[in-house]
């Protein structure tokens, strides 16, 4: 208090100033306070007028006042200087001309356009002709792989094999085809002993009546035997095998066993072939008729007719494991 009786009164107006911008930046409602650019501005404007400003700078450090300013210098540098560095672009109609030279004369190469470009005056470097020789060829636009997946979709099934314990410790093997198109499980049938043989049969069983794909996916488990391929091929069908280690190349089947496991074999004890083959017939025509699919917009596999008066009823599905709400005729 004594030194600032003998202070001018200019000095103290400064330093109460200085410190009230830096007591509002502290005060705001905010856990780390951040500097805005006018806050920044006003303390490079102070360093400029100001020779004793260091001492009372509380907020940041002295150095970093010093670093704006030099951040300000370079973009009003930036800005006053008006162009980008480096060389100059061609004009469009040059850049239009060099594609058009190479494709009527495809025999040319790059120092044979830059010889024709210097007839008419025209210098253009061997980069800039590479870089532009290849452009203006438009071609047909092609569709997407999602819409060339969804124009497939019906002609691929999905085969995958996986196995069940049942209560006795015996292993049980599932075989089942579904389709891409609708996620429809179009045959499933159960073995204690699968064979080659066996799942030849399968297909035939499965594609019975004309209704076969025309791509089949499936991994390469030796159980299909080495004459699958050339056996499905003289009856229409390609099979198309996954690569070693890559579930997600038959991402479908995969989705389904999962599906499965846990909304049906995780919850019961099986406790044999004949067992597990009718809780998988129940199932089975619940997830075609009655499950609602994301994959199809939350329609079932089979679609039906659904009834939008009358009471509702639930039917339950494997002994109330699941329920099926269903309006009464």
């Amino acid at each position: 208090m004594l030194s600032a009786v003998f202070r001018r009164r200019h000095d103290l107006l400064l330093e109460n100033l200085l410190l009230r911008q830096q007591l509002q930046i502290a005060l705001r409602p905010q856990r780390r306070p951040r500097l805005h650019t006018w806050d920044k501005l006003f303390w490079v404007i102070v360093r400029r007028l100001h020779g004793d400003w260091r001492r009372h700078l509380v907020l940041v450090r002295p150095e970093t006042v010093i670093r704006w300013q030099r951040l300000g210098w370079r973009l009003y540098w930036r800005w006053r200087s008006g162009r980008r560095l480096g060389r100059p672009r061609l004009s469009p109609e040059i850049r239009e001309l060099i594609p058009t030279m190479a494709e009527e004369n495809p025999l040319w190469g790059t120092e044979r356009i830059r010889g024709e470009l210097l007839k008419p005056g025209i210098r253009v470097s061997a980069r800039s002709i590479r870089r532009y020789r290849q452009r203006g060829r438009s071609r047909p636009p092609s569709q997407s792989w999602r819409t060339f997946l969804a124009n497939h979709a019906h002609a691929i099934w999905a085969a995958d094999l996986f196995v069940v314990q049942t209560l006795r410790f015996h292993t049980l093997y599932v075989l089942f085809f579904i389709s891409h198109g609708r996620r429809q499980l179009v045959h499933f049938q159960v073995t204690a002993h699968p064979t080659a043989a066996w799942v030849w049969r399968q297909l035939i069983e499965a594609t019975a009546w004309g209704r076969q794909p025309s791509y089949l996916i499936h991994d390469r488990d030796r159980v299909y035997g080495a004459a699958f391929a050339g056996k499905a091929a003289a009856i229409g069908i390609k099979s198309l095998k996954t690569t070693v280690q890559a579930p997600n190349a038959n991402s479908v089947g995969e989705r389904v066993v999962r599906t499965l496991r846990r909304e049906c074999l995780d919850h019961l004890l099986i406790t044999g072939e004949q067992h597990l083959r009718s809780v998988l017939a129940e199932f089975v025509a619940y997830y075609n008729h009655d499950r609602p699919h994301r994959a199809l917009g939350l329609e079932t596999p089979v679609p039906s007719s659904r009834r939008l008066s009358g009471e509702i009823r639930s039917r339950p599905v494997l002994a109330g494991l699941h329920h099926v709400y269903e309006r009464a005729a």
